[in-house]
């Protein structure tokens, strides 16, 4: 069951519909921040485990 052209067609005007044409941009830059803020945050998290790991490796 693949996703045609059709459907991707139907997806992006409900959105235009129930959105608006002015607000999707703004969803858009909030969407990207947040994605933004996760890679920090999950690079933030693995760089003390990095670290750990060459700890041991001296030991």
């Amino acid at each position: 069951m693949a996703i045609g052209p059709w459907q991707i067609v139907l997806v992006v005007v409900v959105i235009l519909l129930l959105f608006g044409g002015k607000k999707i941009p703004e969803l858009m830059k909030g969407l990207g921040s947040g994605i933004k803020e996760f890679k920090d945050a999950s690079k933030e998290t693995s760089k003390p485990e990095e670290d750990d790991n060459k700890l041991d490796e001296k030991k």
